[in-house]
């Protein structure tokens, strides 16, 4: 990809040219590797749209809440970008496309773009490519992106290194449920959602999470943001505005304590970076299928030699 051919795209995509977002998008999801100057130079024509991530149990209903936040951003005349992660066919490994069912209502509106992403088996509740398509929609002029994530599972945190916030949407449940859920989990959350506030024990599960909070807050005493418990009804859209609200205050919070602000944004680029070096080096070592690498294979299995000495040398000679 020459310098032009960038520069054009990285021009349409200012423009908010949603089909050139979506074919881009869609090379990324190829895994074109000829992408990589356009990616940086996106990058650095970024960061101005605002990134909540929003994950939770499957069944919690996340995507009617997604869609329901969306109508009342839509309605303050901000622009919204929603990248959802679907769980992948087991038998094609392309995305079930469930949540793009759920947001059908957007669907004619300019001023939204919903992309499913298959999550092919991936680890960490996203999709390998999210991060590079994260970068894509950043450089459009989105006001808001949402990511979803497939559903919160005890490896299911990677949101927070894509996110500056993330929700936890937590549904009704008995106690054992929401100490199960806690490990690794409720540390994450900006903002808890209990959602599907007309079951009869919505309000315990609110003093639960409250309670895993306060402690949470006790042991970090240098955490400035106490993590709001709310209740919502994303069937009916109750308590969706508040949440919203709620939203807009954890970003004020963050833009007036730039210190942590930078902190978290450290942390988030740090892990960014991590990513994609793992992923350039898994593709150099597809590369490396070679005869080159049968000696070592056949050392390994007469145990000559180790698997960390052989990851070693690997490293020594991609670098």
């Amino acid at each position: 990809m020459d310098d032009a051919e960038v520069r054009a795209i990285a021009a349409a995509l200012a423009a908010g040219d949603l089909r050139c977002g979506a074919r881009l998008i869609t090379r990324i999801e190829r895994g074109d590797e000829g992408l990589m100057p356009l990616l940086q130079a996106l990058y650095r024509q970024g960061g101005r749209s605002r990134v909540v991530g929003i994950t939770g149990p499957p069944g919690a209903g996340k995507s009617t809440l997604i869609s329901r936040l969306v109508a009342v951003w839509r309605a303050q005349g901000q622009r919204v970008a929603v990248l959802a992660v679907d769980p992948s066919s087991p038998f094609s490994g392309g995305a079930v496309l469930g949540d793009r069912v759920r947001m059908s209502a957007h669907v004619f509106d300019d001023g939204v773009f919903i992309r499913s992403m298959a999550s092919r088996r991936h680890l960490g509740g996203l999709a390998r490519a999210a991060g590079d398509a994260l970068v894509v929609l950043d450089a459009m002029p989105w006001d808001v992106v949402l990511i979803e994530t497939v559903g919160v599972g005890q490896n299911e945190t990677e949101i927070v290194r894509h996110a500056s916030v993330v929700l936890l949407v937590q549904t009704p449940m008995g106690g054992d449920d929401v100490q199960a859920a806690k490990a690794g989990i409720t540390e994450i959350g900006d903002i808890f959602v209990v959602n599907k506030s007309d079951h009869l024990r919505a309000d315990a599960t609110v003093r639960q999470l409250q309670a895993m909070i306060e402690l949470t807050q006790r042991l970090h005493p240098d955490r400035g943001w106490q993590p709001p418990v709310l209740k919502t009804n994303a069937v009916d859209g109750q308590g969706v505005a508040e949440l919203a609200v709620r939203i807009d205050q954890c970003f004020e919070h963050l833009r007036r304590h730039e210190g942590t602000t930078r902190a978290r944004q450290r942390t988030r680029l740090r892990h960014r970076v991590n990513e994609v070096l793992s992923d350039m080096l898994a593709r150099r070592l597809r590369e490396d299928e070679d005869p080159a690498l049968e000696p070592q294979i056949a050392a390994l299995l007469s145990r000559e030699t180790d698997p960390y000495a052989v990851a070693a040398g690997l490293l020594a000679r991609i670098g």
